[in-house]
């Protein structure tokens, strides 16, 4: 893929887009009104987890819990309930509390808005730390998960070899335009069209810009 064709694909991504699912943490951005605390909680829930989970798992727990003061005053095993059956629930419940607790006593209970602070909070990676800053706070960052990196990986536009990689190829070449949605997006377009496994590259609209990087099979 030529890199001065992002504009014309980003283009048909935001029109294939209107007809699909929102990623989970999208949909608590928008429900809560870009509430950064309850972004970044459920960040921390739907790692490794199926989007429906995640949303249900963020949902119950908020009915109870939607600050850092009434979450440290849940005991683990009830954090756990709630959010169960999100993988890793047990130490996930332990991050959330402990974070919780840090926001508390560092930080004024605000979550920070900087990507070198949240990822001082232990369990918050650079995917999370981005995704925060931009469904959060609603500010530009590259959030880079698996299907991020796969897609752009495949499309041509960038050759990396892991997530962190592909985020600095990414805020060196992707128009800073394009950074808050792009990853809502491809998440979406990644679980729908460009499977990690045998892609829809039949009915992909992006297909005559995509050089199909490591694709031995497709439908």
């Amino acid at each position: 893929m030529k890199r001065a064709d992002i504009h014309n694909v980003y283009k048909l991504l935001e029109e294939e887009y209107l007809s699909m699912d929102e990623p989970s943490v999208t949909k608590i951005s928008k429900q809560t009104k870009r509430d950064p605390f309850r972004v970044l909680v459920s960040c921390l829930i739907s790692l490794r987890t199926k989007d429906e989970v995640t949303l249900d798992a963020s949902i119950r727990l908020f009915n109870v819990a939607d600050t850092p003061e009434k979450l440290v005053e849940l005991e683990e095993e009830e954090i756990q309930r709630l959010i169960y059956p999100a993988s890793f629930y047990k130490t996930k419940s332990t991050t959330i509390k402990n974070i919780s607790s840090v926001l508390i006593n560092e930080y004024n209970s605000i979550v920070p808005a900087e990507i070198d602070e949240l990822v001082k909070l232990k369990g918050v990676g650079r995917k999370t730390a981005n995704l925060v800053v931009v469904e959060g706070y609603g500010e530009p960052a590259v959030c880079v998960d698996t299907h991020v990196h796969r897609i752009f990986n495949r499309l041509g536009y960038v050759k990396t070899k892991d997530a962190d990689k592909t985020e600095i190829e990414l805020r060196k070449h992707l128009p800073r335009e394009y950074w808050i949605r792009i990853n809502e997006i491809l998440v979406a377009y990644g679980r729908e069209i460009c499977k990690p496994v045998s892609p829809y590259c039949s009915s992909c609209r992006l297909t005559d810009y995509c050089d199909k990087v490591s694709v031995d099979k497709r439908r």
